[in-house]
């Protein structure tokens, strides 16, 4: 069963799914490739073994741990690395924020350019979601797949 994947926008069911690692490591403390690669081929070989497809090739490492050797040992393996800049504690499902502490978290820390890391294990996120997109747009927000953001650093 995958547990650890990113999802953003346009693969199966138009999402696009990219690599979290298979463990969930602190990926600041591997140094070797082999032991890279293991962790970045797990997730993509049991994607490709229940989807028929291959997993897009994004990366987000977790927490936010990574070292330089990984940021190269990625870019190697064909991965674009990508981080957050806008999350909330919303992972501890014992500990859900409220629908308006949440609301308010990420209507007042929305900004141009943000990646908006949400948790899909979150309650409160499912509660939220139509209303808080509705409401980002009404900002004047737009979401564009990560894809676009490859091709302008690629030119």
């Amino acid at each position: 069963m995958i547990k650890k994947v990113m999802f953003n926008l346009t693969q199966p069911e138009g999402h696009t799914v990219g690599n979290h690692t298979y463990h969930h490591p602190d990926m600041s403390q591997i140094s070797d490739k082999a032991s890279f690669q293991k962790e970045m081929d797990g997730v993509a070989e049991k994607f490709r073994e229940i989807t028929g497809q291959d997993i897009s090739m994004y990366y987000r490492p977790p927490q936010g741990k990574y070292s330089r050797a990984n940021l190269q040992m990625a870019k190697e393996l064909g991965y674009s690395t990508f981080f957050w800049s806008l999350a909330y504690v919303d992972w501890n499902q014992d500990s859900q924020p409220t629908h308006e502490e949440a609301f308010d978290k990420l209507t007042s820390r929305i900004h141009p350019g943000a990646i908006v890391l949400l948790h899909s294990t979150s309650k409160t996120n499912g509660e939220i979601m139509d209303e808080l997109l509705t409401k980002w747009e009404e900002m004047g927000y737009t979401f564009r797949p990560l894809s676009d953001f490859v091709e302008k650093q690629e030119k």
